[in-house]
């Protein structure tokens, strides 16, 4: 796919996430409105969009793009929760977020805390609403994403990373977290997106898989620009994760070794797309550019 029509599909499916987002979240005037105001303050904090830019995309590669906004939405709506209980002080304490106050820091931490619950009980909602008359479709998609955000993936993970070095810097550990606080939700865009267009059993679990790839060198990426990037690119504190203790690959391997990984991990998740029969031009490419950020 040559660059312009790259960025011509990359800005549609963008804004199409965000008008779904819009039209399928509450307002923030909506009683009670303090809570939902909270919650759009995190919603509304901007970002890449990529897990429901991933999931329509994965759709469209099947030709079901027109049926996935729910599915979008849900997904932002699991990260968004995931991000606002993240940055709270008995977590990983961040007042930044996307540039602007974490939601705790503009609101309160009873607050946000309430605001992350909503926005992940609005999730299965938005699934089983968006696929009322597709009962096996809903069935398959609610329990992809629960299973995701459960104890033994994106929770599970962030359960994990409490313990930062201090709990045992090992590889075995390290990919644990990896898997459960990023891979798992960027794979669940693709096999979600996938189910949605269609696609067989055998193809959903190629896009899954490759988006676990994409999901651990997205991670290790983010993990290198806390290094090498300032507060104001990242939209929050550089240096976090070495003050913070945190264990990362950039702090187990060093910088090259990482930059090594995330070269093969976008190898894999590129050459899974093109094993399927869905039409991947777009998403390849956007996988290739996911891993060149800050070079």
């Amino acid at each position: 796919m040559d660059s312009g029509g790259f960025e011509l599909r990359l800005r549609a499916l963008t804004t199409k996430a965000e008008e779904a987002l819009r039209r399928l979240t509450p307002r923030a005037d909506a009683r009670p409105a303090r809570l939902h105001a909270a919650m759009r303050h995190s919603l509304d904090a901007g970002g890449k969009r990529l897990r429901p830019v991933l999931c329509l995309a994965s759709a469209e590669a099947f030709g079901g793009g027109s049926r996935a906004d729910h599915a979008a939405t849900a997904l932002e709506c699991v990260h968004t929760y995931s991000l606002i209980h993240d940055d709270l002080p008995c977590m990983d304490d961040s007042d930044l977020r996307r540039g602007r106050p974490s939601c705790h820091k503009a609101f309160d931490e009873a607050t946000a805390l309430l605001a992350g619950d909503a926005l992940l009980a609005l999730a299965f909602e938005l699934l089983a609403a968006g696929h009322a008359t597709e009962p096996e479709l809903a069935t398959a998609l609610v329990g992809e994403l629960a299973r995701t955000c459960g104890s033994g993936l994106l929770v599970g993970g962030q359960a994990e990373d409490m313990g930062g070095l201090a709990s045992g810097a090992t590889d075995e550990r390290l990919d644990f977290i990896l898997e459960g606080k990023t891979a798992a939700m960027i794979g669940s865009s693709f096999a979600m997106g996938a189910m949605i267009g269609g696609a067989t059993t055998a193809d959903v679990d190629l896009f899954r898989r490759a988006g676990r790839s994409v999901g651990r060198a997205f991670q290790l990426m983010d993990d290198l620009l806390d290094v090498t990037a300032d507060s104001a690119s990242l939209g929050k504190p550089a240096g976090a994760d070495a003050q913070n203790g945190k264990l990362t690959y950039v702090g187990l391997h060093g910088a090259d070794a990482a930059r090594a990984r995330v070269a093969r991990l976008t190898t894999a998740a590129v050459e899974d797309l093109q094993a399927t029969a869905g039409e991947v031009s777009f998403l390849a490419e956007l996988v290739r550019r996911l891993s060149a950020r800050g070079n």
